[in-house]
């Protein structure tokens, strides 16, 4: 019996032992989340919004499963309406769509595949068409493949993991860009690779080093708007991109490297991207927020 992670139980102690997953793997980028044993969990049922996005529409790359599924719940609490973008994870989108909605807030879900720029400018179509408005950009989607070796490294694969991981961020964004107005947020996910890199993730921690310096440079570029743009970069968090990365004895011991013996829940991601989105950081631009069980990065 593997435990349920109630981190946000005040009373819970912090384990003495590192908490490890059942062996598990997957055949497919970017992952399904259904079929993980234990389930992420993507919400704090402690979590009580106070209207902090209330009657905003925020769409989010990603937004099916993971720590999208988790900022999209997160979101909805706030008072927040939903555009959740996806690849064709659909059991996993029906299952977000079904909360999001069970909390009160409307959710439009459109799959489709990002890497063309004709896709961003559909979605935004959509957005428009649905909600009349875009006040918050979430890019968070990525895939990730390991190799032991530069030398493994395809021209295909390094393709794939740029075009997924980097290009769409400049296509969402700039197919945003023309409705949002000042106060408004654009949040990208990074992640601990950008910062510290990874050995057999070479590709994939370059487009995370892509996107912590197009944060950066957008965020100076759209200051006289008004317009923030921050990122958040996440450590060791329990998703499906990790059984569809690792072979299934690194996916046992996945987070037990941290100063806190664990990998971290999607839930535990979701109040940056509020903090972010919201005006609680009305001061906050071109920053990056760490969310990694106390992993030290420098400066």
């Amino acid at each position: 019996m593997y435990p349920v992670y109630p981190y946000y139980d005040k009373e819970t102690k912090c384990e003495e032992q590192p908490i490890t997953f059942p062996p598990q793997e997957q055949e497919q980028q970017p992952g399904l989340e259904y079929p993980m044993i234990p389930n992420p969990i993507a919400e704090n049922p402690h979590y009580v919004g106070s209207g902090k996005l209330q009657d905003k529409v925020a769409i989010i790359t990603g937004g099916d499963s993971g720590i999208g599924r988790a900022t999209a719940i997160a979101f909805a609490k706030e008072g927040a309406d939903i555009v959740m973008i996806y690849l064709n994870e659909h059991k996993d989108a029906e299952a977000t769509k079904r909360r999001i909605e069970e909390i009160g807030r409307d959710c439009l879900s459109i799959a489709i595949d990002l890497r063309e720029e004709a896709a961003s400018t559909e979605v935004v179509k959509q957005t428009i068409d649905k909600f009349n408005r875009i006040d918050i950009l979430i890019n968070n989607h990525a895939v990730q493949f390991v190799q032991k070796s530069i030398l493994d490294i395809t021209k295909e694969q390094l393709m794939t993991t740029f075009e997924t991981n980097v290009y769409p961020f400049f296509f969402m964004s700039k197919a945003v860009l023309p409705y949002l107005q000042a106060g408004d947020s654009i949040i990208n996910n990074t992640s601990v690779t950008s910062f510290k890199g990874h050995e057999t993730l070479i590709d994939y921690s370059a487009t995370k080093g892509a996107i912590t310096t197009f944060t950066r440079s957008l965020a100076l570029s759209l200051a006289d708007k008004g317009i923030r743009v921050n990122a958040v970069a996440p450590g060791p968090i329990w998703t499906p991109l990790i059984p569809a990365t690792f072979p299934k004895e690194e996916v046992k011991i996945f987070g037990t490297d941290t100063p806190m013996k664990r990998a971290g829940q999607p839930f535990e991601c979701a109040p940056s991207f509020v903090y972010l989105a919201s005006n609680d950081s009305t001061y906050v631009t071109g920053q990056i927020l760490h969310v990694n069980g106390g992993m030290y990065l420098g400066g």
